[in-house]
């Protein structure tokens, strides 16, 4: 593969305290690929032989439950690393990594965590700290799927995708990759007719614009409000 050049990437989370030199020897180790848009990456289930570090595109992590219903885990933005399965002990993915533009990746295998992590503490660190930020995020959406209403959950997934991938514009700040309404429905535990109603509603509001695959945040402050606010209420 072409060298990667250190100073494109050094300034990423998992690289954080890493040596330059240190940082030529771990890029050395990896390879890039291309995926195009809506190719899968990796599927749940399948062994755990790479993990993977974006660098263009965007990745969708989607689990598939035993009676077939898919949940979108996360979105994986550009720097952010994914796969990381043998961090945690696990021998297989435990979702489905699919590319939702097309997207560059840096590919390392498996079988070479393990002196990676030996030679350069720093990057078990990055790792780790990464392993440990999910899993908040997990507990989050969790607690979130338990206590509040659909309404809350959808404005709380729209602000954390603008928080992650947002591209400010004149009207508003754009999630800035292929999103669908039914995406967003595997994201917040209820279905394609509820979201449709809602960002219907908020559209007639002036709260969203959304097209096919896109999403607009046309007003984001009264969308934090409509997140935050109590309800008394249990989930939809």
């Amino acid at each position: 593969m072409a060298k990667v050049d250190t100073s494109l990437v050094a300034h990423l989370p998992l690289f954080e305290g890493v040596k330059p030199d240190d940082l030529d020897e771990i890029l050395r180790e990896a390879r890039s690929a291309r995926y195009p848009k809506n190719t899968a990456i990796f599927e749940q289930g399948a062994d755990a032989q790479s993990f993977f570090l974006l660098l263009h595109g965007h990745v969708r992590a989607a689990k598939t439950t035993p009676t077939g219903e898919q949940i979108v885990v996360r979105y994986v933005a550009p720097g952010e690393t994914f796969g990381l399965a043998m961090a945690i002990g696990a021998a297989h993915y435990p979702a489905t990594a699919l590319a939702v533009d097309d997207s560059v990746v840096l590919i390392w295998p498996t079988s070479a965590w393990p002196r990676l992590i030996e030679r350069f503490p720093a990057l078990a660190a990055n790792t780790m700290q990464t392993v440990g930020t999910r899993l908040q995020e997990s507990h989050t959406r969790i607690l979130e799927m338990s206590t509040q209403q659909v309404e809350q959950r959808v404005a709380h997934a729209l602000l954390r995708l603008a928080k992650q991938s947002g591209k400010k514009l004149d009207h508003g700040i754009e999630i800035d990759f292929p999103i669908s309404r039914q995406d967003i429905a595997q994201m917040t535990g209820t279905t394609l007719h509820t979201v449709s109603r809602i960002l219907s509603g908020w559209e007639q509001q002036g709260l969203v614009e959304s097209g096919r695959q896109r999403i607009i945040l046309r007003d984001p402050h009264r969308i934090v409000v409509l997140a935050e606010r109590n309800q008394d209420s249990g989930a939809a």
